[in-house]
């Protein structure tokens, strides 16, 4: 099993920002990355729309033969993660316990600010779960429904992305940490460190890597490549899926990753 690849799935571009920081935490593991940009974006749509989106998109990656997913989308992290799970044998992980888990390493932050889209927010799952998980602390949402699809267009240093996250954070209260709640939110990290200096910006595919490395592989024994050496077995590369190439994703991709990709289409 472990020379089979870690499949991973988002609504577009966003879910790269979990992919580079797994490169960089596992670099002999191969990546079979899936991008839905033919029904993104994720955030305005119905739970159980949520639900059959990741089943078909779960599907398509099972078909290629991985041996555990990863949920880079924070909307079907929040909203569908439980019932995969329940659904599927492969080992299913999204980006909110791994953040939790790093929270509660930190005596310090007792004050939580999460940014996410609007269908995530409504969920209340990062509420709920920090709560459950956390004795005594504060939590306040902001639905920021506009800055996936400016991400997606590649407005992610420009002047409209500097006053569009001003008006999202405005209100917050003095924050400890604030969590990145959507993948595609990383893209604005620079933004949101600039316009609040005294606040943990928390990446969660950041935490979600580490995770993986330090946790999942100690459990569950499969995802780590050591059989690898780069000395004398030529490493497969990785591959990008999407359900719709007329899309600004290579762009983006370019300027997140810093390098030109290949994509391919995936046809579901």
């Amino acid at each position: 099993m472990e020379n089979q690849p870690i499949g991973m799935f988002d609504s577009g571009v966003g879910g790269l920002t979990v992919y580079k920081e797994i490169k960089k935490a596992m670099p002999n593991e191969k990546i079979i990355y899936l991008g839905d940009t033919k029904n993104f974006p994720y955030g305005s749509k119905s739970k159980q729309s949520i639900r059959d989106l990741s089943k078909q998109n779960i599907d398509f990656l099972l078909e290629q033969n991985v041996k555990a997913i990863v949920i880079a989308c924070g909307t079907a992290t929040s909203q569908a993660l439980e019932e995969v799970q329940s659904i599927y044998k492969v080992p299913i992980i999204g980006i909110i316990q791994p953040t939790i888990e790093y929270i509660k390493s930190k005596e310090s932050i007792k004050n939580v600010g999460v940014i996410a889209t609007r269908g995530t927010i409504r969920s209340s799952s990062w509420e709920i779960n920090l709560k459950k998980q956390i004795e005594n602390i504060n939590v306040y949402n902001k639905e920021c429904p506009l800055l996936a699809p400016m991400a997606e267009e590649g407005w992610i240093d420009n002047e409209i992305a500097k006053l569009t996250i001003h008006e999202y954070i405005k209100d917050f209260p003095k924050l400890d940490a604030l969590i990145l709640g959507c993948t595609h939110y990383p893209l604005f990290k620079k933004i949101i460190e600039q316009q609040m200096p005294n606040t943990e910006i928390i990446n969660t595919g950041e935490k979600l890597a580490n995770y993986m490395k330090d946790k999942i592989i100690e459990v569950e024994k499969i995802l780590t490549n050591t059989y690898k050496d780069k000395q004398n077995i030529e490493l497969k590369e990785d591959e990008i899926y999407l359900t719709d190439t007329e899309c600004n994703f290579i762009n983006v991709a370019f300027k997140l990753l810093n390098e030109k990709i290949e994509i391919k289409k995936a046809n579901i």
